[in-house]
């Protein structure tokens, strides 16, 4: 009989438990024991949801204090030399220095986890790395399981995946040369694993997915070669795409299994299933990891009876992925809009889903009155989804149809347009500004939850919000910025405010997933057609700009980020819905113009994350990615200045698109890179204003103003003076006020000590 078991499953909580013990942690209110127990709990109610949904094995290992690729490293002994590990096992406290950076270095670079919204923390190698000995978290993890009894299955992040995420550093020329250190620390893991009593490992390669050149593909026989002797039997799981232009080298492999993503792509199932050797376990992943639909079971049980007959108990159901992309529980959802939540499956209800497919694939069970209670269940919320009036809004159609060319085209080149925008913003060179957030205060933070709960009046609540705009409006005038923002006190988070204001969205209230670290966000759902109702901005900009002679910032989510970091309705194509997204954005944006407000920076900091991961499929997403942002932000006057935003995200290739944007001016996360982003933008010779960050919000540290001039210098020698924009890598809702304080304070000097140095040629240029 089939088998059933899930990739992995959130870490968070159900509660964000981990958040709140992490951060308390950091902040020297909790110690480390107490955190120690936080993380026992979390990993226990992950096991028994398990056993309760009746899976056949308990994946462990999943649990991590801040990232899985941080983790893995920290087993092997390869964090960065730079954070001084390189001698002795990491601590907890290191691993967090390295992710967050300390007083004496930077945190580690990050960037996004394939196409999804997590962000990993970058290996880093050079010829310095030392591999050894590492933590004993995974061992602790996998006796604490073992004692609960069960078929426990750990999972770990494959060496080559580990190496390829990676960056090389410090002149190292290959980080394939450092496989035989490094793949003798798996050798360790994995055999110590086995003495422990393991019989199975999940050992994950996703970069198989990708274009993966000739050298990584053929070490691969080499890697499984050398770890297959002394490991437990290994189930080596690829997903977010099709593998099988690999088929004859996974079929070869010599592993016990291979996991493969029947969402993404349901058609290697059956090829694989054809000639699968027949001493080899096949996982399929048919329940959807990274969105929140409930499965549709007859389909999916169409797609897996056939493989059951072939495979037999060599057949193996799974999700797709691992479940951390998915929130915790359904069941938390008592205040969700009833008819939606009937459509939808959380990673607990997933499980449940994963079980009964497996049972299901047995006659006599897929007889049973349970099950067949189940089935008849789905496809009643299936066809009710299909049919309710709330999916489709005529008005919506009409515009999507009525769209042409024109529309997403400014009236005038970027070349008339700074012109026009230079006679009335009047900046200085080097002009300075921020990302658009300010610190989210606890008094906030409360303060909406009061108006939701109506605990606050509506009066009370807008002059809370005033009085924190009236802050941000006076600490930025002190600071000495140019261009100002209202600071977002209104705003929970830039997915899911807008969400919660457009027709067609769902928010849920504890729908939370792991973005990175300790911050986790809560993507809204898009169910149906979108449609903006009235303005949702203009109010709290305008007031800002009242009460300053300095433009204002309004501050919009771009559609295409809208579209990445919520689930997305998947009864019609992705692009439609962005395209949706644009016509509400575009609305908005004439309103905000209307208002006065002559400034507007709508963020896509997930243009390079909606990539497919095959270059192959680049060029039809480019095209309507770019088209929806062109559709929002094209019906405005010349000179109304259109900013955008892009962070933590490797956009090099895409360049040619990324200007095709035709923002006026763009600002990119590069204080983690050390400016290297930069050269691939001097390369090639990005034609509008630019805007590099020379300060990393997502580390406490407060830069130094020589750092920052150091930072200013170096993008000087890339971008003209008359281009380039001075600001943070990204929003500050994260930070303290002290730490704001005093990087806003060294950045504005360092951008007027820079501005002093240039040449009285260079001004002359530049007030012409």
């Amino acid at each position: 009989m089939a088998q059933a078991h899930v990739l992995g499953l959130p870490r968070i909580g159900a509660q964000r438990e981990l958040k709140f013990a992490v951060e308390a942690f950091w902040r020297g209110e909790m110690s480390a024991a107490a955190l120690q127990e936080t993380g026992r709990r979390i990993r226990a109610a992950n096991r028994r949801a398990q056993r309760e949904a009746g899976l056949d094995w308990i994946t462990v290992g999943d649990f991590h204090w801040y990232d899985h690729v941080l983790s893995t490293l920290a087993l092997v002994g390869g964090l960065p030399a730079r954070f001084g590990t390189a001698a002795c096992a990491p601590t907890l406290a290191d691993c967090f220095a390295a992710a967050r950076g300390d007083a004496g270095q930077s945190a580690m670079e990050m960037t996004k986890w394939f196409d999804t919204n997590y962000h990993y923390l970058v290996p880093e190698y050079s010829p310095q790395t030392r591999f050894g000995e590492g933590t004993e978290w995974l061992f602790d993890d996998v006796a604490e399981a073992l004692a609960e009894g069960g078929n426990v299955k750990p999972v770990l992040l494959g060496p080559l995946s580990l190496l390829y995420l990676g960056k090389e550093k410090g002149g190292l020329a290959d980080r394939l040369s450092l496989l035989p250190a490094l793949l003798a620390q798996y050798e360790r893991v994995l055999a110590r694993l086995k003495a422990q009593g393991v019989t199975w490992v999940q050992i994950d390669e996703p970069i198989l997915v990708l274009d993966l050149p000739g050298p990584w593909r053929d070490a691969f026989a080499l890697v499984y070669r050398r770890l297959a002797p002394v490991a437990p039997s290994l189930l080596l799981a690829t997903y977010f795409g099709d593998v099988s232009e690999h088929a004859a080298l996974l079929t070869a492999l010599p592993v016990a299994g291979v996991h493969l993503d029947g969402v993404r792509a349901p058609a290697q199932l059956d090829m694989f299933a054809a000639q699968w050797p027949q001493d080899k376990v096949l996982s399929a992943g048919v329940v959807d990891s990274r969105n929140v639909w409930r499965c549709d079971l007859a389909k999916a049980r169409a797609l897996l009876a056939p493989l059951a007959e072939r495979l037999g108990d060599r057949l193996w159901v799974a999700s797709s992925a691992s479940l951390m992309h998915c929130p915790v529980d359904l069941a938390s959802e008592a205040r969700l809009d009833k008819e939606v939540r009937t459509w939808l499956a959380f990673a607990v209800q997933k499980l449940g889903e994963v079980a009964l497919l497996c049972r299901s694939l047995d006659a006599a069970e897929f007889a049973s009155a349970d099950v067949r209670a189940a089935f008849v269940a789905d496809a009643t919320a299936h066809a009710a989804r299909r049919t309710s009036p709330r999916i489709h809004n005529s008005v919506v159609q009409k515009r999507l149809a009525a769209l042409t060319d024109a529309d997403a085209r400014r009236a005038s080149d970027y070349p008339a347009r700074a012109r026009a925008q230079r006679a009335w913003l009047k900046l200085p060179v080097l002009p300075t500004t921020t990302i658009g957030s300010f610190p989210q205060t606890a008094a906030i933070r409360q303060a909406r939850a009061d108006f939701k709960r109506r605990a606050l009046s509506h009066l009370d609540y807008l002059e809370t919000m005033r009085a924190q705009i009236r802050q941000a409006v006076e600490k930025q005038e002190a600071y000495g910025l140019d261009v100002l923002v209202h600071g977002e006190a209104e705003r929970n988070d830039m997915v899911e405010y807008f969400g919660d204001l457009l027709w067609g969205f769902v928010i849920t209230e504890h729908g939370w997933v792991q973005s990175y670290g300790s911050r986790c966000v809560k993507p809204p759902v898009i169910y149906g057609d979108v449609y903006l109702p009235e303005p949702m901005t203009v109010t709290w900009s305008a007031y800002a700009q009242q009460l300053t002679d300095k433009p204002v910032k309004g501050m919009l989510t771009g559609p295409v980020t809208m579209l990445q970091w919520s689930f997305v309705r998947d009864d019609q194509p992705r692009e439609l819905t962005a395209l949706q997204i644009a016509l509400a954005l575009r609305e908005e944006v004439a309103a905000l113009e209307k208002a006065g407000v002559r400034v507007i920076q709508i963020d896509e900091p997930a243009l390079r994350e909606g990539l497919p991961l095959r270059e192959s499929d680049w060029p039809s997403y480019l095209a309507w990615a770019v088209r929806a942002f062109r559709v929002c932000s094209s019906g405005v006057a010349d000179d109304t200045q259109i900013h955008t935003h892009m962070c933590y995200s490797a956009f090099q290739d895409i360049l040619p698109s990324v200007a095709a944007l035709d923002a006026d001016v763009i600002s990119i996360e590069t204080t983690r890179s050390d400016m290297a982003l930069l050269s691939a933008f001097e390369a090639f010779a990005y034609p509008n204003e630019i805007g590099p960050g020379v300060y990393d919000i997502h580390s406490p540290r407060v830069p130094s103003q020589a750092e920052m001039e150091r930072l200013i210098e170096a993008a000087l020698e890339r971008i003209p003076a008359e281009r380039l924009w001075i600001n943070p890598d990204c929003g500050l809702k994260t930070r303290d006020w002290s730490q704001v304080d005093g990087a806003l304070m060294n950045m504005v000097a360092a951008a007027k000590a820079v501005r002093a140095r240039l040449s009285a040629g260079q001004q002359q240029a530049l007030a012409a």
